[in-house]
């Protein structure tokens, strides 16, 4: 199979069977095998209905139904671990990305050599002020951070090498850096096309400022992650030895002084009476616990097997 396209969704009744028409006309015309795999991320509305009576008239739709809504990275996930085809197309269900770039993206993946490609929506259509701005921001943060030189992280529309996909884990809400968890497995071509974006057309955005905040505090855990993720002893155990370190040396440079005060015969203060005592005596507590969270931070991954974060209720043509 040529193209698996993945999509994730939340009550886009009105929009899939326009963008399943739009999805069969380029892949046809192209002559590509594809598959075309929709997530319904716990809708209220008909989404599932209408996904049901496009599997029943097209072999080509596979479909996933979870239990509730867990996100759009949960739905990717699950879309990624039954994707088959050789090249694995993302894009969000609302239309405003396009079909038509599919073939470029194809040939970018299985010609040119790059293991992701991740599209830039250059021209948006989005509100400027609730969207836009935020959107340049976090992408300036996100670049700073990872090294990429991407223009649009949060772009919906990218296109894999089907072994990426079976690398990376998407959890939590980590859609937004599917290229950091690909380079951090060792995919280093990751390029970036320049790609239409198309006015909404049904139902409103889900877009809110808390998924702003979230995409910052993500960024955040995912620059951890990249740097200390598989051995969190290089972290918390350096940080505690160092303030282990420093409490020691503090209490037995209190200690020395005392006693040295003592042969002397001067008049000392209670070592409990010296602020420095608690200073020291901090340092030392935290560090020891510092040092336990990396110690067991290791054992974690090192005995935690695979998980999945969501259940799913239906699937279809599987």
């Amino acid at each position: 199979m040529d193209i698996s396209v993945v999509i994730p969704l939340l009550n886009e009744e009105e929009s899939l069977q326009e963008l399943y028409n739009w999805i069969a006309s380029v892949m046809q015309s192209n002559r590509f095998l594809y598959e075309v795999i929709f997530i319904d991320d716990g809708s209220t509305d008909s989404s599932w209905d209408v996904i049901e009576k496009l599997s029943q008239t097209n072999e080509s739709v596979r479909g996933i139904r979870f239990q509730k809504n867990y996100g759009k990275s949960q739905a990717l996930d699950a879309g990624f671990e039954i994707a088959r085809g050789r090249v694995v197309i993302t894009m969000d269900a609302d239309l405003q990305d396009s079909p038509d770039e599919i073939p470029e993206l194809y040939d970018l993946i299985t010609k040119e050599g790059f293991d992701l490609v991740s599209g830039w929506k250059k021209k948006r259509y989005d509100n400027v002020i609730a969207k836009n701005l935020p959107s340049k921001l976090f992408n300036w943060a996100a670049r700073k951070t990872s090294g990429l030189k991407l223009h649009d992280f949060n772009c919906g529309l990218k296109a894999y090498k089907n072994t990426v996909v079976k690398s990376v884990k998407v959890s939590g809400e980590m859609h937004r850096y599917i290229p950091v968890l690909a380079k951090n497995e060792g995919f280093k071509n990751i390029g970036e096309k320049v790609v239409q974006h198309q006015a909404r057309k049904y139902g409103e955005t889900k877009f809110g400022m808390n998924r702003f905040v979230n995409g910052f505090l993500d960024l955040i855990t995912i620059s951890f992650l990249s740097r200390f993720g598989k051995r969190p002893m290089h972290f918390f155990g350096l940080l505690g030895t160092l303030m282990f370190v420093f409490g020691f040396i503090s209490a037995a440079y209190i200690g020395i002084m005392k006693l040295y005060k003592l042969s002397q015969g001067m008049k000392t203060i209670l070592v409990t009476d010296n602020p420095w005592f608690y200073i020291a005596l901090t340092a030392m507590i935290l560090g020891t616990q510092l040092f336990m969270a990396g110690f067991i931070g290791e054992l974690i991954i090192k005995s935690k097997g695979s998980e999945k974060h969501y259940k799913v209720r239906e699937k279809l043509n599987h």
